[in-house]
Formats: C-alpha cells, structure tokens, sequence
C-alpha cells in the first residue's frame, strides 16, 4: 500500500467539517508550556496498556452520547466484543467507526497485540470520551482527572490516547 504524499491538513479539516455542521469554528487549545514527559520504566511489552480514545464509542447498554460538549466518558471493560460497541459523534463520519470500531477504539487490535506478547496486558477497561468538546475549563477540570484517576485505579503503565 502506498503512503499519500500530503498528510492531511487536520486543521483545515476540523474547521471546514464544523462550518458544514453549521457549528462555530473550533477553537484550538494553546498550551505554552511544553507536557512533562515521565520515561516507561519497563519495555511496552512488559506494561500494562490503557486505552482512552475521544471517538464516542460506548457499549450496548450504556447511555449513547448525545449532544455537543458532553465531556461524560464511559467505561469500557477490556474485554467487551467489538459486536457489543457503537458510535455516535456529532462531528465525523461514522461509517467506518460502525463497521469496525478498531477504527477509532482498537480494543479488538491492542487485545490481539497482548495475546502476541507485544503489550504486556490491557489494563480492566478502557475509556470512551466524545471529542469536540468546546469547554476546554471543563476537559481540563472535570473530564481529564477523572480518566486519569480511572486509569491509576486500573494500575495502569501507560495510556495509549486516540484521538479522532
């Protein structure tokens, strides 16, 4: 399979897909100071991986997200068979997401990884946000600490963020 020669323009991207949807444009986050960077202390294939991604996914049963801003994330046991996944997400294609939500959640993906021995275990659960959440006060207040308290209870090493 040949690589494109353009990457995509994700910022073009974003801002004609939310002026198609009739929404404001988006309005990207800014940080001046660089994210600390905390080194694995063991080789990925001996960690425990977490999985959050922002592609709205949830499992039959759970509450489907719903409208824009909706900074509630679910959670996902590790385990959960993709024929027990949906998506909904107000802001991209869910064609693919819906056929195979490897897509944007690659539970199915990193479960097969573990199995090779090239991750050493998926943590319990794994997290499913819907992004395009405007409120960044609230991402970083309420939605991003939650998650990460999750993850700490699930002892996990590290997280692997998708984002879509």
């Amino acid at each position: 399979m040949s690589q494109p020669n353009n990457p995509v323009d994700y910022i073009a991207r974003t801002r004609e897909q939310y002026a198609n949807l009739g929404y404001p444009p988006y309005r990207w986050v800014r940080n001046d100071e660089p994210p600390s960077f905390t080194p694995l202390r063991k080789p990925v294939s001996q960690s425990r991986l977490g999985l959050v991604a922002s592609g709205g996914i949830y499992k039959v049963g759970q509450v489907a997200f719903h409208y824009r801003d909706d900074f509630s994330f679910r959670v996902i046991p590790s385990d959960t068979p993709n024929s027990e996944l949906r998506a909904t997400h107000f802001a991209y294609d869910l064609t693919d997401a819906r056929r195979d939500p490897n897509a944007v959640f690659p539970l199915e993906t990193l479960r097969n990884l573990a199995a090779e021995g090239r991750i050493g275990a998926l943590g319990p659960n794994a997290y499913a946000f819907m992004g395009g959440i405007y409120s960044t006060r609230l991402v970083r207040e309420r939605l991003a600490p939650a998650i990460a308290e999750h993850l700490q209870k699930d002892e996990v090493d590290v997280a692997l963020l998708v984002p879509v």
